[in-house]
């Protein structure tokens, strides 16, 4: 079924037209991503020539989608707009809450207990303002999307940082805080930074052991976790046509641990299969119909260097796979000298747990590689020395390979199939004894691996790899294993070795499901949405205060952060998910895993008015209780990972006035703007060393406050000497004026009165 075919073909009719005039415009041929983004911008974006990396630009997405996670919190922002209807198809995907432990069904029904109040919340907000419900067991937002929504020549925001997946089949997918989706969806534009394009060519066709996760994997090594702020990643060349529209969208997927805006490929024939075979062959045809609107142009792609920002190659005939990490998704080993490494830093060799599956790695061609390398376990006599597990990314794949006699593979080797869910992947994983293990290695077909991402242990060390390398080294039970080159002993003493996997793109007999878990919402109907003052889950929202139109003055230090600090550290996922609709208690974990630069202990800060260390929690509501806005300072990538919008609004919530690092994540930089602190960074980056423990800052001039205009900023240490540093900032006119009325959302509502 094709959701929203009007839309799509709207889209289209009007693409030639926009692209025609933009080419005309600029005076030279155009990227995909320039297609994509001048044939959506917004009436109040006029058609020119932007400058990428320096110009804000207003778009109209075609969609909006949100997990259950955010979305609470996004629709509790909805609910203050003052709108009967979304303006836009938006849709909720209840995939966040489910939390892995014995197993799919059981698991799910604890979910469905234990969450009622937050799914009914949800699935009764979505009735009352036209939003699309996926209840829970229907599968993770993104491979839902893909199977669904996504079109060759759309944009979406997404509240999840990995929204970029969409990408797989064309589409300019960007991940966003909850207050740009609450933008869209009361009808007003969406604004961004016009981003620069890095241009990826791939040549060659991958083969043997190698899988469209192992580019991605590679060009996170390129890149690291900044290479890609404020860009969109495009790829293209016979290399990129050879991968199927699932493999393309796990390389879209994890573009978000490079920092790119988003990630895309241009329209082929993998993509028209796809949309084929999840039943809409209308889509694939009226794609095919615009197909030279759907890619860059050819000369683009024969003269990259003069089109794209950056140009990066890669020849898949030569790719090895790789192994990314562990506590960092850009730490990339080829898989020929992983055990040489692994040994050399000290990892720990024994590999505890193998996990595959989540929205990166979940298709039915995953499934079927990884199955394929369980069923030689069997055939050979191999035993799976490591713990395993499988997360299906939708109803519709989990029914068409359970139907296909692939989930049963993997239940014969001992592993435990988990529900349609994030699950392990966002530290949903109620890890047998996990607190109290030592160090230890896994490794995960996912996208992160930081610290604690995935059991809330620091000491476990996490590795990012494809399913079937994850399959094939769970197998070993060690990292020093290389399943190219290396032998296993199997139950009758034999040494054996392990073939290339092997496995179908798309299910031959087609996809089949007895239930998508969609509820589309009813036309007329009257709801009553109602939130108990004694709920710990959720909380309707009070508005922020306005800026009291005055200087801010003698603020002290709340925490200066060291070294990598991300959305993670800032406001933790896991068992804190549960409270994402209730600001005030998920405000408790703010900053509880950041790790303080004067101690090197986390969640242990100077109080400066009672001059103990306490918690940071604690001494924040200390200084909110007390009428004082606090400063926190941060280090390089401030804000990297997940989209959460928690992690500006809960520092928002506990009176953080200014947030001055040396460098921000594109969506944690927004955030904070749109939730009313001040976003600032060091003009020069070594000011960061002079921030001492005691420190208490001014921001003064700011009835100047004005774009471009660096900010003073006062520095005043407990000697009482002080000194002022430059900072700079990425504000335009429209977000200082966010800044003066409190919030984004504060200005939205001023605006409608």
């Amino acid at each position: 079924m094709a959701f929203d075919f009007d839309l799509i073909q709207s889209v289209y009719k009007q693409m030639a037209t926009k692209i025609t005039n933009a080419r005309e415009t600029l005076n030279r041929p155009l990227t995909y991503t320039e297609k994509i983004l001048l044939s959506h911008l917004h009436g109040t974006s006029e058609l020119k020539n932007y400058t990428r990396g320096i110009d804000y630009v207003n778009f109209s997405p075609d969609r909006v989608a949100m997990q259950d996670a955010t979305a609470q919190m996004a629709i509790l922002q909805f609910m203050q707009a003052g709108r009967d209807k979304v303006a836009v198809p938006s849709t909720v995907h209840c995939d966040h809450l489910i939390q892995a432990k014995e197993g799919a069904k059981k698991d799910l029904q604890r979910a469905e207990s234990t969450n009622k109040e937050v799914y009914d919340f949800l699935s009764s907000a979505s009735q009352k303002y036209g939003i699309g419900f996926w209840k829970p067991g229907a599968g993770i937002i993104h491979q839902v999307v893909l199977e669904n929504y996504a079109f060759p020549g759309g944009m979406m925001i997404g509240t999840d940082s990995h929204t970029p997946n969409a990408g797989g089949l064309g589409m300019v997918a960007i991940g966003v805080g909850g207050a740009d989706a609450v933008d869209v969806m009361t009808g007003l534009s969406w604004e961004l930074k016009f981003p620069k394009v890095i241009g990826i060519k791939l040549t060659g066709k991958l083969n043997g052991w190698c899988s469209a996760k192992d580019v991605i994997l590679k060009v996170a090594g390129i890149l690291t976790v900044k290479g890609g702020t404020g860009s969109i990643v495009e790829y293209f060349g016979e290399g990129a046509q050879s991968l199927s529209c699932t493999g393309k969208g796990t390389i879209c997927n994890m573009g978000a641990e490079i920092g790119a805006t988003t990630s895309l490929f241009g329209f082929d024939n993998q993509m028209y299969d796809y949309l084929s075979a999840t039943d809409r062959k209308s889509v694939a045809e009226l794609a095919y119909q615009y197909k030279d609107h759907l890619t860059g142009d050819q000369e683009v792609y024969d003269n990259p260097e003069a089109y794209f920002d950056q140009v990066i190659e890669i020849d898949l005939n030569n790719l090895e796979p790789y192994i990314n990490g562990p506590f960092t998704p850009d730490l990339a080993t080829p898989l020929s000298q992983f055990a040489e490494t692994a040994k050399a830093k000290g990892w720990p060799l024994n590999m505890e747990v193998g996990l595959i599956g989540s929205c990166t790695n979940s298709s039915y061609e995953d499934i079927a590689r990884a199955a394929s390398i369980a069923q030689q376990a069997l055939d050979k006599k191999i035993e799976f020395k490591a713990d395993f597990t499988v997360t299906p990314g939708s109803e519709q794949v989990r029914y068409t390979v359970d139907r296909d006699n692939l989930l049963p593979v993997f239940e014969k080797i001992g592993g435990t199939v988990l529900s349609n869910a994030c699950g392990p992947c966002i530290g949903q994983w109620a890890r047998h004894n996990a607190e109290n293990l030592e160090e230890n290695s896994i490794m995960t077909s996912f996208n992160r691996n930081f610290a604690k991402r995935n059991d809330g242990n620091p000491k476990t060390h996490g590795f990012v790899a494809s399913p079937e390398i994850v399959t094939a080294f769970s197998i070993a039970g060690r990292l020093d294993f290389n399943p190219i080159t290396d032998t296993l002993i199997n139950k009758d003493g034999q040494e054996v070795q392990l073939d290339p996997p092997t496995g179908d793109t798309l299910p031959p007999r087609g996809f089949n499901v007895e239930d998508l878990g969609f509820v589309a919402p009813q036309e007329h109907i009257n709801i009553n949405i109602i939130i108990s003052p004694e709920s710990d889950r959720l909380q309707e929202l009070t508005p922020f205060k306005p800026w009291d139109g005055k200087d801010m003055v003698d603020l002290p230090l709340l925490i200066k952060a060291k070294g990598k600090c991300t959305t993670d550290h800032i406001s933790m996922a896991g068992p804190w998910l549960k409270y994402r609709g209730h600001l005030d208690n998920i405000s408790n974990n703010l900053l509880i895993g950041a790790v303080n630069f004067f101690n090197e202990e986390t969640n242990h800060i100077k109080n400066q008015i009672t001059g103990t260390y306490d918690t940071v929690p604690s001494v924040a509501r200390d200084y909110k209780a007390n009428s004082i806005l606090s400063v926190i300072v941060g280090d390089e990538n401030y804000g990297e990972g997940s989209s959460r919008e928690h992690a500006a609004m809960e520092p928002r919530h506990l009176n953080v006035g200014v947030v001055l690092v040396r460098s921000f994540a594109r969506i944690h930089e927004t955030n904070l703007k749109k939730q009313g602190i001040l976003a600032l960074t060091f003009a020069n980056h070594s000011d960061y060393d002079k921030i001492l423990e005691g420190d208490r800052f001014a921001i003064k001039g700011l009835d100047h406050f004005a774009t471009g205009k660096p900010v003073q900023v006062e520095i005043t240490h407990q000697d009482n000497s002080s000194e002022v540093v430059v900072a700079n900032h990425t504000y335009n006119s429209l977000q200082i004026e966010w800044f003066k009325a409190g919030s984004c959302l504060n200005y939205i509502k001023n605006i409608n009165k």
